[in-house]
């Protein structure tokens, strides 16, 4: 007479500490390699700093994180699932949320109706006053220009518009790509305060940067890529003197 035995649990594929890995991925476009062996593990609300040069992959690591391209080889990662394949709007729920390059928005339209467009979409239409309201909290700025065309407002605006579509979705993980691209200092200086108020609210950060220093202001962990690899990566204590050994990789010197 056999005797049942209890089920075990399936192991666990990632580290538990860890919100978000991407594991040994590789990546490309076509016939075309992008990425090679790239590792980054982000643990929950930490800030991590992905920096390079252009042409380094930092774009690339940004799209498969997001769904957008899927790995040739490698893992990626959520609270220790594996999600490789998962589609972008599956990750979105899960509470993976990517803020593209550039300004995102619909020029046409208002401030208000750019973000009443997408809170409809996402809460409905009982929960768009509330989920407005929260917008113009974090952004107030976008309270005070809530009738002014989106097409219209600076560069910066755009951004901070860009952003409060999908913040008050609720990420655990926000992923940036180059959110200071031609802006002026000061407003750059008021997109990352921004950010790090949104760190401090408990959302973990992928920031995609070119500009070092702006990025680790706010930056836990540090990975700097150099033609598709991994060329540094640790914490910004481990990584020691900013401008020997982090500005030559991120000009793609080494």
């Amino acid at each position: 007479m056999s005797t049942a035995t209890e089920p075990t649990a399936p192991p666990t594929v990632g580290p538990p500490d860890l919100l978000f890995e991407l594991r040994d991925i590789h990546a490309g476009y076509g016939p075309f390699r992008s990425l090679f062996g790239v590792n980054i593990a982000i643990p929950p609300q930490s800030v991590l700093a992905l920096l390079g040069a252009n042409g380094s992959g930092k774009t690339t690591v940004v799209r498969v994180a997001s769904g957008l391209i899927r790995p040739t080889a490698g893992q990626l990662l959520w609270e220790g699932e594996d999600v490789t394949g998962r589609r972008p709007y599956k990750l979105a729920q899960m509470g993976i949320v990517h803020a593209p390059e550039g300004r995102s928005v619909f020029a046409s339209l208002t401030v208000e109706e750019n973000l009443v467009l997408t809170f409809r979409e996402v809460f409905g239409r009982r929960g768009t006053k509330g989920k407005l309201e929260q917008a113009y909290e974090l952004f107030p700025r976008m309270g005070e220009r809530r009738r002014q065309l989106a097409g219209t407002l600076s560069g910066g605006e755009q951004r901070m518009l860009s952003l409060a579509r999908v913040l008050v979705r609720g990420p655990q993980l926000l992923i940036t790509d180059e959110l200071s691209l031609g802006l002026a200092p000061v407003i750059i200086d008021e997109v990352y305060e921004t950010l790090g108020t949104i760190r401090d609210s408990g959302c973990a950060l992928m920031i995609v940067e070119q500009h070092v220093h702006q990025a680790l202001t706010l930056a836990d962990n540090v990975v700097v890529l150099a033609k598709g690899r991994v060329v540094l990566s640790g914490t910004r204590e481990e990584l020691g003197d900013i401008s020997e050994r982090l500005l030559p990789a991120v000009h793609g010197e080494i």
